[in-house]
């Protein structure tokens, strides 16, 4: 049997080879190679499919793509198959500026909350906040476009006439038509907007994304948040030292989840918004348009060239939506919880 000097070394008196190191081998055992392989297809098979969905799309569009090319499918803002003229570029602006809005009011109220849950409130009402929260994001989106547009429409008017007021001279929050000294115009050019739009969205990921962040924010080390109190930190120092910046990697994955949440939301836009096909880049005007709403109302009556092109359509959603989530896996991949959770 091979024997270590005292030093350390291995002793050379046991013949050729001796002074190399000897590679331990541990017997993982059956149940351990049963799980790695299960969780090595689990994790192929998730790719499969998804190169599968591309393919398809892509296999569906490229009558749509082969007749106006991608360069004018991309550039495009008017949709007639029927006539060869489509493309997306009015639509996919519509739901960049809705998944925005949205994502501007949902992560300060989703941050917000994972915070009061995870270091204020009392134990027996944070597993009641914990419970309502999970609920909402079950909520079905259909409820919410019901809301947006039997509730939220009337309502909000008055915060968007305020807003193109006081703030339209910034080119985003501008209202062609209105007149703010008028008592009597009409409130219409403030109803089907993409801020009604984005709002109803962000009810939708709101749940979503202060979940993820209330999980990340619970796991800040322990350790750490006691050695802030010791050294005299306020409960708020300590958050601020110790539970934000371990959290960081979180707060972007749930915004990146959330973000491509809000891309693909379709029948809560669909509800609340007035279908235009120009590039509207006025938030708070009637009329917009998304990609997935695109889908959903034009599905039921396309030619056969306008099925490509919707699938055309679909396919560029979907590409969107893999670009913001491989960057959010990135981005929580190089951060400090990121990395505490591999």
């Amino acid at each position: 049997m091979r024997t270590l000097a005292r030093t350390g070394e291995p002793d050379q008196g046991d013949g050729p080879g001796a002074d190399s190191a000897r590679r331990l081998h541990a017997d993982s055992g059956l149940p351990d190679r049963v799980f790695r392989a299960v969780a090595r297809g689990g994790g192929s098979l998730v790719l499969v499919v998804m190169l599968l969905v591309g393919g398809f799309l892509l296999y569906r569009a490229w009558q749509a793509l082969r007749k106006v090319g991608v360069p004018a499918f991309l550039t495009t803002a008017e949709w007639d198959p029927d006539a060869g003229h489509f493309g997306i570029a009015a639509v996919i602006i519509g739901t960049v500026l809705i998944a925005a809005v949205a994502i501007v009011i949902a992560v300060p109220m989703a941050i917000g909350t994972a915070l009061y849950i995870s270091e204020y409130a009392p134990a027996r009402l944070r597993r009641t906040l914990v419970s309502t929260v999970d609920l909402m994001a079950a909520v079905p989106s259909v409820v919410y476009g019901l809301w947006g547009l039997f509730f939220l429409q009337g309502t909000v008017i008055g915060l968007a006439r305020w807003l193109s007021t006081y703030f339209g001279w910034i080119p985003l929050f501008h209202v062609d038509g209105a007149d703010p000294h008028d008592p009597l115009a009409t409130a219409t050019v403030y109803t089907a907007s993409t801020f009604v739009a984005g709002i109803v969205v962000a009810m939708m990921v709101t749940p979503i994304i202060c979940s993820i962040i209330r999980e990340v924010f619970s796991q800040a080390p322990v350790g750490e948040r006691e050695g802030a109190y010791a050294l005299g930190a306020t409960r708020w120092g300590m958050i601020r030292s110790v539970v934000l910046p371990y959290g960081m990697g979180g707060m972007i994955g749930g915004t990146m989840l959330g973000l491509g949440r809000a891309l693909g939301e379709t029948i809560g836009v669909y509800l609340v918004i007035s279908p235009i096909f120009v590039i509207q880049p006025h938030i708070l005007q009637s009329g917009t348009s998304s990609v997935s709403s695109l889908i959903a109302l034009r599905y039921g009556e396309a030619s056969p060239l306008g099925m490509s092109a919707l699938m055309a359509a679909g396919l560029a959603l979907f590409l969107m939506t893999l670009v913001v989530n491989f960057a959010a896996s990135s981005i929580v991949a190089r951060s400090r919880s990121g990395a505490t959770a591999e």
